[in-house]
């Protein structure tokens, strides 16, 4: 009996050292910290809509907006004082606005057109969210009032007015990878006329207030042509890619490199460009030219 209870003692001790370490793991599963909450495109779309009721409303708080962690905010590039913004600007009447949502990345892009109010603007703004609460951490905002390149408010209200940009049907839905080469392609090849973008035969494109229908979408400019600081917003369910960038040479007043703030919303379908909304500021008087 000595002998066998010799033999026992190594599992005896080999199973009080398993229930120890279930123990341990057990506490530490109960004491994790809780996991972080979903972005969802509702999340998104409560933020967007709580930032359009304060910039109609004239306030540089919302409730969407970190109350617990510094917000970021940006109009044309510059980092600015929120309370000296446009939202500070008395309150804009928005005629028309369209969004779009990126859960992935937990962002949403939203172009707006006030073109019957007192100051007419067309604003781009793309709002981040902190994932670990959902709260609104970084804005920024290409504002183009007039002066801007080819700025025409009420072209921009018709033209945006009369697109259609429903949901995709989610078997027809492109993945993030095809809408985003798709965007890059159409910029790129503004620098090299060997990249063929994928436009569609009725491709049609809104710069400023002006539009060019038809399928004749296309750009070139002698090179180099660098665009850089591209900014992604990518939204599958409506086919969308939203781009800020800079947009090299085109202000007189302006260094070529990095150039000036420039915004591209582009939707594509079945993998080809359909729409695409041109948005730049000036920094002197459309851009010097």
């Amino acid at each position: 009996m000595k002998q066998r209870g010799l033999r026992l003692a190594p599992v005896l001790l080999q199973l009080s050292m398993m229930l120890s370490l279930l123990l341990l793991v057990s506490l530490s599963v109960a004491t994790a910290a809780p996991t972080a909450p979903a972005c969802t495109r509702a999340t998104l779309q409560d933020a967007t809509t709580s930032y359009l009721t304060a910039l109609a409303a004239g306030k540089t708080t919302f409730t969407s907006l970190s109350s617990t962690s510094p917000v970021a905010y940006q109009e044309n590039d510059v980092s600015l004082d929120i309370t000296k913004g446009v939202l500070s600007q008395g309150g804009i009447k928005i005629d028309f606005n369209r969004s779009i949502y990126d859960t992935t990345q937990c962002a949403s892009y939203t172009e707006v057109v006030s073109s019957t109010g007192k100051h007419p603007y067309v604003i781009g703004t793309r709002l981040l969210l902190n994932t670990t609460d959902l709260k609104v951490i970084m804005i920024e905002s290409n504002i183009c009032d007039d002066g801007d390149w080819l700025f025409n408010a009420k072209g921009s209200l018709t033209y945006n007015q009369r697109e259609n940009w429903d949901p995709i049907p989610e078997a027809k839905r492109n993945t993030r990878e095809v809408i985003k080469a798709a965007g890059d392609a159409y910029i790129n090849a503004w620098g090299d006329s060997t990249i063929k973008p994928p436009f569609s035969s009725q491709c049609s494109r809104l710069e400023g207030g002006s539009y060019i229908s038809g399928g004749n979408c296309n750009l070139n400019f002698p090179p180099p042509f660098n665009v850089t600081n591209r900014r992604y917003t990518i939204d599958e369910e409506l086919g969308a890619v939203d781009i800020f960038h800079n947009f090299p040479f085109l202000d007189k007043s302006l260094p070529r490199d990095p150039g000036t703030q420039t915004n591209n919303l582009i939707r594509v379908e079945d993998g080809k460009i359909r729409f695409i909304h041109e948005n730049t500021v000036c920094a002197a008087k459309n851009c010097g030219r």
